[in-house]
């Protein structure tokens, strides 16, 4: 069935709809007309049959912006602020507001997940890590290269075929850096075909349009190298399996894969300064990748 109706069956908002398919909460399965994925009956009575529905879902899912949850991990919301832009957090999604500002969203289950565990003590209370404070005065926000990450991932979990692995990792590079990739007009074409829906309905030239690119689009040098070394794999997998349609070539349906599939590379994580990381009076775990070698 289409998602909306499967979201109306399950009592559930879009937004939460979504964000349930999106953390693997509804799995949905490829529409054999080439529309967008959908839900089979099986999985609604399945998501229904689970103990507690639809609160223990919609629990599940809950997510939050940085005043609830700065409540929910007892902190203020300068410090979790701090945090997030720190990439010690990782928003889960985001909106524009009305004054065209970015609202982040963050799980409110892996908040209390984080809050609960005593690694992350010294980040919660008290004068924060030399590390953590060195980054942030250099202007660092990774809030949004980090949802690119978190994002990049949902989108190869959701691709069940080469071309849609490529047309993921692509959706997240610049126009100009995708066409100096991919020098076939109609590679580039069929890509973009199968793009996922953009995350706004604004014009094109539009003030939050324009906000939303900045967010969706890669930019970090390491982040540009990853996409790109993952889009050659996948394209290479993909012309194997069958080229791109052309004018007056009948489209080739797609039959079982010829070649294994690709294991897409691992999202890149910062730079660790190896000379930083051999101290030890500072916190370990999350905050050892902020580390970063300075130039």
């Amino acid at each position: 069935m289409a998602r909306s109706r499967a979201a109306r069956e399950l009592g559930l908002k879009r937004g939460e709809f979504d964000l349930a398919v999106m953390l693997g909460r509804i799995r949905t399965v490829a529409d054999p007309a080439g529309g967008r994925r959908r839900v089979r009956r099986e999985e609604i009575d399945r998501v229904r049959e689970v103990p507690g529905f639809p609160e223990s879902l919609r629990e599940r899912i809950k997510a939050v912006g940085t005043a609830e949850g700065a409540t929910l991990m007892e902190i203020t919301p300068a410090r979790f602020t701090r945090l997030a832009r720190a990439g010690v957090l990782t928003p889960v999604k985001f909106y524009i507001n009305r004054y065209r500002a970015i609202v982040w969203l963050y799980l409110a289950e892996e908040l209390r997940q984080f809050a609960k565990s005593e690694a992350n003590a010294a980040l919660l209370t008290g004068r924060a890590p030399q590390v953590l404070r060195d980054r942030l005065g250099e202007g660092v926000d990774l809030r949004a290269r980090n949802w690119r990450g978190r994002h990049a991932g949902f989108l190869l979990r959701q691709s069940e075929d080469p071309w849609e692995r490529a047309a993921a990792g692509a959706s997240l590079l610049d126009p100009v850096q995708l066409a100096e990739m991919v020098r076939d007009p109609y590679e580039r074409a069929y890509l973009n075909r199968l793009k996922p829906e953009p995350f706004t309905q604004a014009p094109p030239e539009s003030p939050t349009t324009r906000i939303v690119e900045r967010i969706t689009t890669a930019d970090d040098p390491d982040e540009l190298s990853w996409l790109r070394a993952n889009l050659i794999l996948t394209l290479e997998e993909a012309r194997r399996l069958r080229p791109a349609p052309r004018p007056g070539r009948p489209p080739i349906v797609a039959t079982p894969r010829p070649h294994p599939t690709l294991d897409p590379l691992p999202w890149p994580a910062a730079r660790v300064d190896p000379e930083q990381a051999e101290r030890r009076d500072e916190p370990r775990g999350l905050l050892k990748w902020l580390r970063r070698r300075r130039n």
